[in-house]
């Protein structure tokens, strides 16, 4: 079985806290957290630390299709670095830096077998679209 991770990435133009406090606030993930405008993240929890326990509740607006997507936190380094093993015992890393006008945001995560990793690849990087969308237009 193939083992490679799969990249997705984003520039924002927003300050690193911002983008930090966006991504990470419950508040906030319930706003941007989806691939499409059909779906929507009713409920969000997130007990950010290392070891701490996170959950998002993924549903189709029209309530046929609905997940709980979440996991464990094996590191956080504030405004640098979230790491994480999904209940699948799949890993992600998300990196973020900045130059001062831009925030890079680097997710890289282990593939599921299910779906193809084109497919993978473009749902997550429609997510962190839509995030990018959230922190540069709310104030």
């Amino acid at each position: 079985m193939e083992t490679t991770t799969i990249r997705v990435e984003a520039g924002i133009h927003a300050p690193l806290e911002k983008v930090w406090k966006f991504w990470t606030l419950p508040e906030h993930i319930t706003k941007w957290n989806s691939a499409s405008d059909d779906w929507h993240t009713p409920r969000a929890e997130n007990d950010l630390r290392t070891g701490g326990k996170f959950l998002t509740r993924m549903e189709a607006k029209d309530g046929s299709f609905g997940f709980d997507f979440g996991g464990v936190y094996d590191q956080v380094i504030t405004h640098e670095l979230i790491a994480y093993t999904m209940g699948d015992g799949r890993k992600v890393k998300v990196d973020f830096s900045s130059n001062g006008k831009e925030t890079r945001v680097i997710e890289t995560f282990d593939p599921e077998s299910e779906n193809s990793h084109e497919l993978q690849r473009d749902g997550w990087q429609a997510i962190l679209n839509n995030f990018k969308k959230y922190a540069e237009t709310i104030k």
